[in-house]
């Protein structure tokens, strides 16, 4: 395990904020680590009566492209995940999930950031609309879980949480029967 010396705040925005750890490695060798730190998150594999997913295609500036995800967001202050996993459904998919359950969590990447995702399936859906900002570019596509494999395959869904999430569901034989 590393021990802390110090840590340095580099910058602190509105949804990441950046900190440098001087470190002690075990063997006594110092360095330090770029921490970014972001709140936690809930990841949604949400399906229909007819064991489609519901997925967002929603542009990414860090990538600079357009990419097929499940919903997910982050949570507030204060907030439980489970509450979370409904107000994110109702502002990007328009859906308010009777039925929500844990399937287990991950932290992104924990080479370099704090963010923890708590990974959900959402089930038998109720048309929910809240209006919320940053929500007119995400598009809406529904999948049937069959096609999910060729579709990560492919790299048509290639975001780490997605890949994830589905991949979960699908070992698990979570469909409708």
């Amino acid at each position: 395990m590393e021990r802390t010396l110090s840590t340095e705040r580099i910058y602190q925005g509105r949804a990441v904020n950046l900190r440098v750890d001087s470190v002690e490695k075990p063997n006594g060798k110092r360095t330090r680590r770029e921490i970014v730190e972001h709140s936690d998150c809930v990841a949604v594999v949400v399906m229909d009566d007819k064991d489609n997913v519901l997925l967002v295609r929603q542009f990414r500036k860090a990538v600079d492209k357009f990419l097929l995800e499940i919903p997910a967001g982050g949570i507030d202050p204060g907030e439980e995940p489970v509450d979370c996993v409904r107000r994110e459904l109702q502002e990007e998919i328009g859906y308010l999930p009777k039925k929500v359950e844990r399937l287990g969590g991950f932290y992104s990447t924990p080479g370099y950031t704090t963010e923890y995702l708590y990974l959900y399936l959402a089930r038998e859906l109720t048309p929910s609309r809240l209006e919320a900002e940053d929500t007119e570019s995400i598009e809406l596509v529904r999948v049937p879980l069959a096609q999910i494999p060729a579709l990560i395959t492919s790299g048509e869904i290639c975001d780490a949480k997605s890949i994830a999430g589905l991949l979960t569901v699908i070992s698990l034989g979570k469909v409708s029967r």
